[in-house]
């Protein structure tokens, strides 16, 4: 991991966290995406139950300065949905695809983040939850909790939990075979879902890109948008303002705040048409293309050698850190956030699938035998093993 990462205090590993939760229950199955739990409810042999919990991110921070630059509060429902997304898209890849109970904990600094912010936050959440309604994804609110603790927040953290009760027999396990295909959905485009352009950006590793990408002015004008005990030749050390024009009518700013996007819809189709033949989703989220090492069992071989194109931000990203491409896989989904392991036949079923709701999709690699687990992605002529 380059220094400028490490200086910068975060970790696209979590190397502390798995280190913390090493010996802890792994729930009913070793190898699932999320953690499945016995059916406490009901106590049903045949059901299961699943919980998650997760935020936004300091992608907060850029939603804040671009709502303090231009005044638009509508960011505030992408932050909404990069939590919301990064809850039930992790759980969708267990096999909990629908009926699912959402909480928030929303904690920000009233002197800062204002009245109309908050109600931003949670009005969008409640706008997202009739909109994915329409595809057949119900959600169901909690409610949850909003606290006003400007000592220990100073903006804005915006997360959600989510429950779901679900069948044993729709659980998908992570245990792809040699002979298997990789299916890819991209993070970009425009979904028929989404109203406007998506980079793909999602919502990890939004530290390195907003230090890399804005300019020292943000440091000035915006001491409460960092962490102050960081040196100041890590901070804010790119050549960009948000509102600079970039690619597909939008601004530097909303290209950052793409909404993370949910493919929620696609995989309840898949699941529901072809759930015995799944072997493994992995949603890529923390550590990017090398997310699937932390669940695949076994000795074999994943080999990413067609993945999709990797979008303008990307580059733009890549460009102003320096960072090396190893790097860039091992933090950012890099254009292919979902990738979906099964048989070739399977395979392009599903790809039609994704196309049907204009997500591109692709066969990016495959599985094949091999003495020891580990990762080969081929970009062009380099090949970079993990």
């Amino acid at each position: 991991m380059s220094d400028l990462y490490n200086q910068r205090g975060v970790s696209s590993q979590k190397e502390d966290v798995h280190e913390a939760i090493k010996n802890l229950d792994k729930g009913l199955f070793e190898n699932s995406f999320c953690k499945i739990l016995p059916d406490y409810i009901a106590h049903d042999e045949n059901a299961c139950c699943i919980m998650h919990a997760d935020t936004a991110g300091t992608k907060s921070i850029l939603a804040y300065l671009y709502w303090k630059e231009t005044g638009d509060l509508s960011v505030w429902k992408g932050i909404a949905q990069d939590a919301m997304v990064m809850n039930i898209d992790d759980m969708i890849c267990s096999g909990a695809t629908n009926h699912f109970v959402l909480s928030s904990t929303i904690a920000r600094n009233k002197n800062l983040i204002t009245k109309e912010v908050l109600s931003a936050v949670i009005q969008g959440c409640d706008q997202l939850i009739k909109e994915w309604k329409n595809f057949g994804i119900e959600i169901h609110s909690a409610g949850g909790e909003t606290a006003d603790v400007g000592d220990l927040v100073k903006t804005i953290d915006v997360g959600y939990t989510a429950f779901a009760r679900f069948d044993r027999k729709n659980i998908i396990t992570i245990n792809p075979q040699p002979g298997d295909v990789i299916v890819g959905l991209a993070s970009y485009g425009q979904a028929t879902y989404e109203t406007e352009y998506n980079s793909g950006i999602g919502c990890n590793g939004l530290t390195s890109a907003r230090h890399d990408i804005l300019d020292k002015s943000y440091m000035t004008r915006f001491p409460e948008s960092y962490d102050n005990s960081l040196p100041e030749h890590v901070c804010y050390i790119g050549k960009h303002k948000l509102t600079d024009s970039f690619e597909h009518g939008l601004t530097v700013g909303k290209m950052l705040l793409s909404p993370t996007r949910t493919f929620a819809p696609v995989i309840k189709q898949v699941v529901d048409h072809f759930g015995s033949a799944i072997k493994g989703i992995v949603h890529n989220t923390g550590g990017g293309q090398t997310k699937c090492m932390k669940y695949i069992p076994g000795k074999v071989r994943i080999v990413k050698d067609n993945l999709l194109p990797i979008p303008k931000i990307f580059h733009l990203m890549q460009e102003a850190s320096g960072i090396s491409l190893q790097e860039m896989y091992q933090v950012f989904n890099m254009g292919t956030r979902l990738e979906i392991y099964t048989d070739e036949k399977t395979a392009q079923e599903i790809i039609a699938i994704s196309n049907s709701f204009n997500i591109e999709a692709q066969i990016v690699g495959k599985v094949e035998a091999s003495d020891k687990k580990e990762l080969v992605i081929k970009h062009n002529d380099v090949e970079i093993v993990y």
